[in-house]
Formats: structure tokens, C-alpha cells, sequence
């Protein structure tokens, strides 16, 4: 978990050509959403997406969710268009897809300025160039593309996402060495909750901050999984009054439950323990 006041457990993409879902996605508790004028909109709908969803974010209403727009690609006959109406947007910041390197970036700012700029991970390129996207200056988040990316590299659907490893930590790593904000790939079974657990509990065990989702019915199992429990909080409290106790009396570490806790493990537990306050902050 990076460094961070807000909670990014589950993020919701949202068809901007959709006015019931735009408007469902002010009361949904997702901690963020990815308001889609892409993959999510039909061709002849882009142009009207665009405008609804400039007036949906200009009425507001959407609470403390972190508000990411992902435009379509500047090379399609949309993108620039859309990257320009970001100007008038009420928006958190703009999602670009099928960032292949840091100069995809500096394409997207010239026209968006400083607008925080969150990068759809999904090509080979973009994977191997991980570590030069994470550390442009306007960088503040990554997001898994899976589906683009397992047809890139033609690799079969798994329960275990064997093929989706090796990018998924090499993001991960890129992400964590300039402070950015990962988010793993969509579940797209959104009808089997027993397998949304189990691939968050497997991104969450990895180190992402949260999932992207298509759907609000895997909102509630998501921010499950990415939360701390009470068991971990309890434990984090206990490590931190430790290890604090036995600094008092000049020792390096403590002991908790049988286990050595040195720095580096209280500061995951002062991370565990502001998120959990952060996420009781939104509700």
C-alpha cells in the first residue's frame, strides 16, 4: 500500500453514454470511478457520451470518489476531442489507454496540462516500460488491463492468472519505486463472487491498492478483501504499542505472538492502521 489518504479498494467503470448509470454511481460505495468513454461506448454514441458526461460531473454529487476519466486513444478519431473537453470536466483525472511509454504522457499533457494522469497497462510495450511511465512527473495511478492484455500475448483464462504474473508484478514494482497507485484488472464473472474473492485476495496479497470493476454487484466483496480486518488491525496496534515499549527500554525490537517485530514492520503496521481510518472516512 502506497502512501496515501484515500482508499482505492474498488473502482468502478462507468459508461459515460449511460444516464441511469451515471446517476447510480453517485449513491454506489465504490471509492473511485473510471467515468468510460471508450471501451464501455459504442461509436455512435461518443460524441453524446462526451457531452452527458461534462453535464453529469458538472451537476457533481459524487461524494469523495475519486472521479478518473478515461478517454479514448489519441490516435483514434475521439481522443484529442476528448482529452480537450477534459478542460471544462469536473474530473480527478484522465485515464489513457494502451500507454506504451512516458512520451504517450507528454502526448496526453500537452493538450490536459497538469491534470493527473492515470495509465491503462495493458500492451507488452507498456509492461516492459513500466519503470519510465511510473516515474513521469504526472503519473499518479496504473491500471491492469487484462483482457487487452492476454489477447496481446495470447494467453488462455486461468483461475490462478498464471500468464498475467509477470506483468502484473512488474507493474506492481514500477508503481511502488515512484509512489503510484496500482489497481489490479477486472473480474469479468461478475455472477461468481467466489472467484472475484479469490483473484482480490490474490491481487491484494501481491501488493495492489484495490480492483477495477465492471459491475456494482462486486463492489461490496472488494472492499471486503481490500480493507484490513479487525484481526490485522488489532494485530498492527499491538506490534506498534511493542515495539514503542521496547524502544523505551533501549531494545531494537519486540516480540508479538511469537514473532520479531523490527521498523520496517511497524511501519506496515502504521500503513494497515491509515487505511483502516481512511476507509472509516468515506463510510
Amino acid at each position: 500500500m502506497t502512501q496515501n489518504t484515500r482508499p482505492y479498494r474498488s473502482v468502478l467503470y462507468i459508461p459515460g453514454s449511460k444516464e441511469r448509470a451515471l446517476e447510480k454511481a453517485r449513491s454506489l460505495p465504490a471509492d473511485a470511478i473510471i467515468f468510460d468513454l471508450e471501451d464501455a461506448v459504442a461509436v455512435e454514441e461518443k460524441h453524446h457520451a462526451r457531452a452527458q458526461l461534462a453535464a453529469a460531473l458538472e451537476a457533481g454529487g459524487y461524494g469523495q470518489r475519486t472521479r478518473i476519466v478515461r478517454i479514448n486513444g489519441l490516435a483514434t478519431v475521439w481522443g484529442k476531442d476528448d482529452a480537450s473537453a477534459l478542460a471544462d470536466m469536473k474530473a480527478d483525472a484522465v485515464l489513457l489507454p494502451k500507454v506504451n511509454s512516458a512520451d504517450d504522457i507528454d502526448a496526453l499533457s500537452a493538450i490536459t496540462g497538469d491534470l493527473p494522469v492515470w495509465a491503462m497497462m495493458e500492451t507488452p510495450q507498456g509492461i516492459l516500460n513500466a519503470a519510465e511511465i511510473a516515474a513521469h512527473p504526472l503519473v499518479a495511478g496504473f491500471v491492469m488491463g487484462t483482457n487487452d492484455l492476454a489477447k496481446e500475448i495470447g494467453s488462455r483464462a486461468r483461475r490462478d492468472r498464471l500468464a498475467m504474473i509477470p506483468a502484473l508484478g512488474l507493474c506492481l514494482l514500477a508503481a511502488r519505486a515512484h509512489g503510484v497507485i496500482a489497481l489490479d484488472g477486472v473480474y469479468n464473472a461478475f455472477k461468481d463472487d467466489e472467484g472475484l474473492r479469490a483473484e482480490c485476495e490474490q491481487g491484494r496479497d501481491m501488493g495492489f491498492d484495490g480492483k477495477t470493476l465492471i459491475h456494482p454487484a462486486q463492489i461490496a466483496v472488494t472492499n471486503k478483501a481490500f480493507a484490513p480486518s479487525e484481526a490485522e488491525i488489532d494485530l498492527a496496534r499491538r506490534q506498534i504499542a511493542a515495539f514503542e515499549a521496547a524502544m523505551a527500554e533501549g531494545q531494537g525490537v519486540a516480540v508479538v505472538d511469537g514473532s520479531i517485530v523490527e521498523n520496517l514492520h511497524v511501519e506496515t503496521a502504521r500503513r494497515i492502521l491509515s487505511l483502516a481510518e481512511a476507509i472509516a472516512a468515506v463510510g
